[in-house]
């Protein structure tokens, strides 16, 4: 009975359908844990007053946000050094976030729960999110501008807000002056300094072209010290005020107002308050810089770099796959060569993605990269221009790792045209040229896209090659920007792969740092899923199509 069960195949049916069931659960669960701590990170957590006694000595007050509950048995928690009553089951303890950590040094601890007297959330207990040292909790005592102070009590809290919104305008300002209008000054006088290099390095540098730089200089500086003026004056305003808070501890800390981002009364927020607070942070997470080491602010240089060397890295591998694809499957004599060829492109799409960082950083940015400089900007030496990691690099990189992909897609699709639709066209008069360029290639188009979405959805998750061609932990400045050429290929960029690295594995602050992992790992799961979801829509779209040809 078992051995004809086994003979009928069934055994094995079921085998493989268990275990495409356990790789499903186990995806779902993994997504699913992304998108609640991805989610959730931006809501307003509750602020709590604990006033806990450790070891029979002084009750003292803690404000902390509880970001997880941790129960051991206690059996176990005897094992780990703990001392339990004997009425005692389990060890509760809280992870509480105290901030304040240019205070007491910390802004994580755990909390026993046997040791907590009272709990509760005061409506006044404020959170303040800094530009440095993350977040302070506290209760607002006043507001003070100049030394002098405009408002106390119920009255500070309007006050303050007030103050907060202002000085978010001059930072603003502030930031354009010093990135936009100094950053743009500066590029030009290092360009100057180049082409003075340049004419010097030609034998060409005479009196009128030094007369001609030395004159742009000068203008320059000119307006650079008027930005400088401006400088001064908008720094002089937006460090006048300050804020006046009382920490748990009841030592009064005072908090510049410029290094404020937003401050915010959780406990005392309604649904409509938490909802625009939690988009406020949604908007600041997708279109601001980050700050505190990337583990608070936003993720936007990621961004915009992750979609710069795809859209980039699109551009070359498409026509050059696409280039391949019509050589192999119009043009090559179908033969042992072109067997061993194809061979050679789906191996290559096996090979581990850090080989292909390796060959990019040895032949590309140290080999083609070097020479580049050598040739065409020697007036740079020793400081390298392409012949150190950047974009450029990066997008051929994982051009030459997706190249697989584009080339089995697109023959995939000209081997699934019918051969009467050339014949057809041939018979007409036209030119075999004529009959790939006009016919066949756009009705292989559907599957070309498909190579291409799926190219890039594999291209948006490497890691391991950017970090040799080209990433970094914060790029100063994007790849795209206004001064001339306006695309700079040749500087390096932040990636949402490598961020997620970056701040998981290398923070000083693994703890402040986890939220922000899991929501910027839900939105490169949300792109990749995207891209993959159009490809399988292209692919079904195509198949329909050239069953209706067949038909």
């Amino acid at each position: 009975m078992i051995s004809s069960w086994f003979k009928s195949g069934s055994p094995w049916i079921w085998l493989n359908a268990a275990a495409v069931s356990a790789c499903l659960i186990m995806i779902v669960g993994v997504l699913g844990l992304i998108v609640v701590r991805g989610i959730g990170h931006f809501w307003p957590a509750q602020v709590t007053r604990f006033s806990y006694q450790e070891d029979n000595a002084q009750v003292k007050t803690l404000f902390a946000e509880i970001i997880d509950t941790s129960v051991t048995p206690a059996a176990a928690a005897k094992i780990s050094g703990y001392k339990m009553a004997d009425n005692e089951e389990a060890l509760v303890q809280y992870q509480i976030k105290t901030g304040n950590r240019d205070v007491t040094g910390a802004d994580f601890r755990w909390l026993q729960e046997r040791n907590i007297k009272s709990q509760d959330q005061p409506a006044d207990l404020m959170v303040v999110e800094r530009r440095e040292w993350g977040n302070f909790y506290g209760q607002l005592v006043a507001v003070k501008e100049n030394n002098k102070t405009l408002a106390s009590d119920g009255e500070a809290w309007s006050v303050a807000q007030t103050k907060i919104d202002e000085a978010l305008t001059v930072y603003e300002e502030i930031a354009h002056l010093e990135k936009k209008e100094i950053g743009a000054i500066n590029y030009n006088l290092e360009q100057l300094r180049l082409k003075g290099r340049k004419l010097e390095l030609k034998d060409r540098l005479d009196e009128t072209a030094k007369a001609a730089i030395e004159n742009e200089k000068t203008e320059l500086k000119k307006q650079y010290e008027q930005y400088q003026i401006q400088l001064r004056t908008l720094y002089q305003k937006i460090r006048s005020a300050s804020l006046v808070a009382k920490t748990d501890s009841g030592a009064e800390v005072v908090i510049p107002v410029a290094k404020i981002v937003r401050i915010y009364q959780p406990n005392s927020m309604n649904l409509f308050h938490k909802i625009g607070h939690y988009f406020s942070k949604l908007g600041e997470f997708l279109t601001d810089d980050p700050r505190e080491a990337n583990t608070e602010g936003g993720i936007f240089p990621a961004i915009f770099g992750t979609i710069m060397m795809v859209l980039i890295m699109s551009i070359i591998v498409t026509p050059f796959g696409v280039i391949a694809a019509v050589y192999l499957r119009e043009y090559a004599k179908q033969g042992f060569t072109t067997r061993l060829i194809r061979i050679a492109v789906n191996n290559l799409a096996g090979v581990p993605s850090v080989v292909y960082g390796v060959f990019g950083l040895g032949f590309f940015v140290y080999i083609l990269g070097g020479n580049i400089d050598k040739l065409f900007y020697p007036e740079s030496a020793p400081a390298p221009v392409y012949g150190t990691p950047g974009l450029l690099w990066a997008s051929i990189t994982l051009a030459l790792l997706t190249l697989p992909v584009v080339i089995v897609a697109t023959e995939e699709g000209l081997a699934r045209i019918p051969k009467s639709i050339r014949e057809g066209s041939l018979a007409l008069g036209a030119t075999k040229f004529e009959t790939l360029w006009n016919t066949v290639l756009p009705m292989a188009s559907p599957a070309i896209m498909t190579g291409m979405i799926l190219a890039v959805a594999r291209a948006a998750g490497e890691v391991a090659p950017l970090m040799m061609v080209g990433v970094v932990k914060l790029a100063p400045t994007l790849p795209l920007d206004g001064n001339m050429p306006f695309v700079h290929l040749d500087r390096k960029f932040m990636h949402l792969g490598f961020h997620i690295y970056d701040v998981g594995f290398q923070s000083p602050n693994v703890e402040a740092a986890r939220p922000l992992v899991y929501a910027t790992a839900l939105l490169l799961v949300l792109v990749i899923i995207g891209l993959n979801l159009a490809a399988i829509v292209i692919r079904n779209n195509l198949r329909e199509k050239y069953r209706a040809l067949e038909g």
